[in-house]
This record gives structure tokens, sequence and C-alpha cells, in this order.
């Protein structure tokens, strides 16, 4: 087995696919009565050995689709869908209901169970991550008993500190079986993608962030532009005139050409002219600065209107290796300053550019965002080119302002500095009450989260 990335390969003792929860509580009773390690896989889009095992392998993507749609009085509602479902597969099922995720990340490939596990999020400097919408979980314990845990359960109470190191604790106190979903009612989003000179961005960085729900940019190695992503609630009268434009047959006929035009930017120029432009960097290295400054003034400007998840999701079609590290936002410019210092002197072809999100502050034990504003930048790498110098160097710029990676993207911290940053003496004293046998570890939880590792 390998991740997405093809960045970790490994062989399971064995691998099951339960098709209800009754067959995955027997199953994780089962193995753990063998003294066999139980680790769960939703799309195996972590670059890091999170769902790796030796023991059994478990994949749950038959445990799919909505269990229950609870309405709130506040206006939000609470949706439990179960574990495997697949965030493409929740968007669609969410939007035939009448509603949306608040937020979401760039991929949809991901399972639920797997998303909220690794910290996954979107961006938005009044918004979480994925871990901040969820308000219940289910979860399989070692001896096969089905468990349940909620946000509203008293602060400091078991179950409470069981919540919140299932909702984002790499899948180290169960199985996850089923998840409780904060959702809105569905709405659309007016996307404006424009390129920008980086130093525009970067000057008015507090204004672009805080005045936008949605932004992000990309910047492109080796140059001075990036592609700036402003998303926004829609207006009503933004969405009527959308509606407008489609209605009719020449509006269907325009609707058509638009649809056309963005599977266009999305497959041809976004995916396949990247794919190639990434081909020919690994042919020749050299011409990689001359190559991110054409695709640097390549991207077209788009602005549009459409259903929030299709604005958040990007198809990413060409593989590659990631880090991505939370910065506090404050620190941000630095960063880049440094990270393009290094990239100059050392003369690194890095042909995909740096993807650069933001966040709010959040109190989830586990959360890169936990306790303060916070600026993800994620450098990549071509799968096929090499990228260990690349991230080493960025790691150590990260590290130095304060960052803190990604659980599901690749690094190489461990506990003993991570301490820093969480209550990893609180998530042991509730991995201990949870699994004392140490069912679901693997040597990646060990070394992240363990401060004395077996």
């Amino acid at each position: 087995m390998r991740t997405w990335g093809r960045t970790v390969t490994w062989r399971p003792a064995r691998r099951a696919a339960p098709r209800d929860e009754a067959e995955l509580a027997a199953l994780v009773a089962g193995a753990s009565a063998e003294g066999l390690r139980v680790r769960a896989i939703g799309a195996g889009h972590s670059f890091t050995p999170a769902a790796v095992t030796d023991g059994l392998h478990l994949d749950l993507d038959h445990l799919a689709g909505v269990e229950a749609v609870l309405p709130q009085p506040d206006g939000t509602t609470h949706v439990t869908v179960r574990a495997g479902t697949r965030l493409h597969a929740l968007n669609r099922l969410l939007a035939a209901l009448g509603l949306a995720m608040r937020n979401l990340g760039d991929i949809d490939r991901q399972s639920v169970a797997g998303a909220i596990s690794t910290g996954t999020h979107g961006t938005g400097a009044r918004l979480g991550g994925l871990a901040t919408q969820v308000r219940g979980v289910r979860l399989v314990a070692p001896d096969g008993q089905v468990r349940t845990a909620t946000d509203a359960a008293a602060p400091g109470s078991a179950e409470r500190d069981l919540f919140e190191v299932a909702r984002l604790g790499l899948g180290t106190v169960g199985v996850l079986s089923a998840v409780t979903l904060e959702v809105v009612p569905a709405f659309c989003l007016h996307a404006r993608e424009e390129p920008w000179p980086l130093d525009r961005v970067l000057e008015g960085l507090d204004d672009y962030v805080d005045d936008n729900d949605h932004a992000e940019f990309y910047w492109f190695p080796g140059t001075r532009r990036a592609l700036t992503l402003r998303n926004n609630r829609a207006t009503p009268d933004q969405v009527r005139a959308r509606d407008a434009r489609r209605a009719g047959v020449a509006g269907s006929l325009r609707s058509a050409a638009g649809r056309a035009r963005a599977l266009l930017d999305e497959e041809l120029l976004s995916n396949g002219a990247f794919g190639a432009v990434n081909r020919l960097a690994l042919a020749a290295p050299g011409l990689v600065p001359r190559l991110n400054a054409v695709s640097a003034r390549a991207l077209p400007a788009r602005d549009y209107v459409a259903p929030s998840h299709e604005v958040f999701i990007h198809p990413r079609r060409v593989r590659f290796a990631e880090m991505e590290y939370a910065v506090p936002r404050a620190e941000l410019r630095d960063v880049l300053s440094e990270l393009d210092g290094w990239l100059h002197s050392s003369g690194e072809p890095v042909p995909f550019p740096v993807e650069v999100r933001f966040a709010a502050p959040d109190d989830v034990w586990l959360s890169t965002a936990r306790g303060r504003e916070t600026a993800y930048v994620a450098v990549h790498q071509y799968a096929a080119m090499p990228h260990r110098r690349y991230f080493g160097a960025a790691e150590r710029i990260f590290t130095a302002a304060g960052g803190r990676p990604h659980w599901g993207k690749l690094h190489t911290r461990t506990a003993e500095d991570l301490a820093a940053h969480y209550p990893l003496d609180d998530v042991a004293r509730v991995r201990a009450a949870a699994d004392p046998d140490g069912v679901f570890r693997n040597d990646y939880t060990d070394a992240v989260l363990d401060l004395t590792p077996r």
C-alpha cells in the first residue's frame, strides 16, 4: 500500500473493509485480542505515515452516507455522517438537502474521518478548520465497544476530553464510525482569481485577509508574482444575476460556454499544462525560473458565482509531495522573505507555487491554529523530483518562526518540541484511558504525540 503522494509505502498483516459499524466493532475487537495493532485509512491523502500499520488495516469506504439531520435553534443543522464518507460525496448529499459545510479545504477526495483527524482546513480569517465544525463522534474502542462523545459534555469530563482527542487526534483513541457536523444553509460564493504582484499582496496583507471571507494566494518561486483567490458570500442580487444569465436558450448556451471555459481552465491549463511544465522541469531543471515566470503570467483572471463547494474545491491531478506549516500570521512576511532568499541562493528548482492560507484562532487541543491567528504556508514539489533539501530548508525557517507542522504533511518534528505548542500530557492521559494497550498506535503517532515513546 502507498499514499496518494507516493511518499510512504507499507504492507499490513491483514486488510478488511467492514460493511457496517457492527462488523467494524467485531474486527477491532478480534484484532485487539490477537495482539494486532489497528489503523484505518481514508483516501491515503496524508503524506506522513499517519495511517500505516503492520497489523489490521481498515478500509472504511463502505461506512458512507448520512444517518441523521437535526435542525438547530441557531439556524445551523447537525448532520451525522458515517466516517468513511468522502468529502465530495458529502458535498453532494448536503447540497441535495439545501445545506453546506461552512468552510472546506481545496481537495475533496479525503474521507470525513481522515480529514478531521489530521487537521484539514480551508482558509478564512474568521473561520477554523474542519475539526471546529465537529459536534460529536461515535468511535469503536479496542474491545469493540461503541462509544459516543460530544462537545455538549461538561468541560473537563472524561467524555469531553475523549471528544477533544477523537475529533483531531490521528485516530489514537479509537476508530471513528460516525461524525456529527455543524453545517449551514447552502450558499453561493463570489469568486475572484487575479494575478497580482506579490508585493501588493504583502503590503496590504491585513486588509487582503480581513476584508474577505476566504482569502489565499499562490506565490511562484523565483518571481514576485502571485495568483490571488478571494471568495466572499454572494449577495442575493449576484445569485439572481447568475441565474438570469442561465435562464432561456441563449442563457443556457452562455452558461454551457462558461462551464466549458471553467473546465478548460481547471483541467487543461491548471492540470494538463501544469503537468507538462513539471515534466519539463524534471527533464531540464535549469529552465524552472523561466517556467515559473511564464506560469505566473499565464493564468487568466476569473470572476464567477457558484455554490460554495464548487468554489472551494480544486482538482489536483499532478502528483506532488507537500509540507505545510502553521505560522503566526504576524510572521508571514518574514517567513516568505527568508524562503525567497534561500531559493535564490540555493538555485533549487521548484516548479510548484507556494500556497498561503489563513485561519482564525481555535481551542481544539491538537489544532495547528490553536490559540493564535494563523497563516498556513505550504511548499510542494513534483512527485518525481527530489524534495528533501527544499523541505529541510523550509522547515528550518518555519520552525524558527514558531511554526507547527500539519499532521498529515511531511515534517520531521517530534513530541519533544511539539509539547511547547500542544497539551500533550492531557492527550497522553486520554489515550491511556481509551487505549491502554496501544492498539491504535503506530510509529508516527509515537513520534509526534508520545513524550515517553515505548
